[in-house]
């Protein structure tokens, strides 16, 4: 699901044990065609909430030169699908709600440079949440997912005040339960350029605001079949989308707060909607952070 980073993209946690919650919404009125073009026919609403509880552990000693920080995301959804195809008697309906599948990132290891943050990785996705080969009320996608992930932010100011930022994901996936399917590959990057403003003279309180944006693709065919049609057939699906991050970050109390919306402005064979991300995450430094000398 894109809008998972946005800013700071390269950077992982101090060490120590992180929690972080992420809750995501996404909501679309539209669906597009395969030469992005809205079907007036096709009338209704898509939806989803995930919520994520994400737990990092990150070691003090260095493996390469960089921080090992694996972690594990439990993941909780809830989503709805309301269509009619106008001038006909088909529509479709559902929505499911319950654990969703599990991502599990054990190799994730993040550099600290001079003048940019990277971190890069490997992931896998475990179909943990329901799924039944043509159940309306599915949470799960139903198949094993393989990950190789990147992000970097790159501080263009001295003080590192002003970054860029982008992130990558390349998804492959395996074939879905009880189907003949196995959906094609996915392409994905979130970007964004962000400013940190001290809100006070000690630094003890920062707002970061910035813009960011996903792009995603389906970089090949899905093979197999769907019913008695070949999957191949079916076409290849993005979707791109810009909006604004904001951040409030507590670096005494190792608390940061965010909040992202985003809106898509282009998509192809797929719903056109928007995204809204909002949560925060808290760090317990091993070894504690030693207090500030007078």
């Amino acid at each position: 699901m894109p809008g998972q980073f946005g800013l700071n993209a390269g950077v992982v946690p101090s060490p120590g044990l992180t929690y972080a919650n992420l809750a995501l919404n996404y909501s679309a009125s539209s669906l597009n065609d395969a030469n992005g073009n809205h079907r007036p026919n096709v009338v209704g609403t898509y939806g989803f909430w995930a919520d994520e509880n994400i737990f990092y552990f990150v070691l003090k000693k260095k493996i390469l030169g960089a921080s090992f920080a694996p972690y594990i995301s439990v993941n909780v959804a809830n989503g709805s699908l309301v269509a009619d195809i106008s001038g006909t008697n088909l529509g479709a309906s559902g929505g499911g709600s319950g654990f969703g599948d599990l991502w599990v990132q054990p190799v994730n290891l993040g550099w600290h440079l001079k003048w940019a943050d990277i971190v890069a990785g490997y992931a896998f996705v475990a179909p943990t949440g329901r799924f039944v080969a043509g159940a309306s009320n599915n949470v799960g996608s139903g198949y094993w997912g393989n990950d190789l992930t990147f992000g970097t932010t790159v501080y263009v100011t001295k003080n590192k005040g002003t970054s860029l930022n982008l992130s990558t994901d390349w998804e492959t996936h395996g074939q879905k339960t009880g189907t003949a399917l196995t959906p094609g590959k996915t392409f994905t990057t979130e970007w964004g350029a962000g400013q940190v403003l001290p809100l006070k003279k000690d630094f003890s309180r920062l707002l970061q605001l910035g813009v960011i944006g996903y792009d995603q693709w389906q970089v090949s065919a899905n093979s197999g079949t769907i019913g008695n049609l070949p999957a191949s057939s079916v076409p290849f699906y993005s979707v791109h989308a810009v909006g604004l991050q904001s951040n409030f970050i507590l670096p005494p109390k190792n608390l940061n707060f965010f909040f992202k919306y985003l809106n898509e402005y282009k998509a192809i064979s797929r719903p056109e909607g928007r995204t809204i991300v909002f949560g925060g995450s808290w760090t317990l430094r091993i070894p504690k952070q030693a207090a500030p000398k007078p």
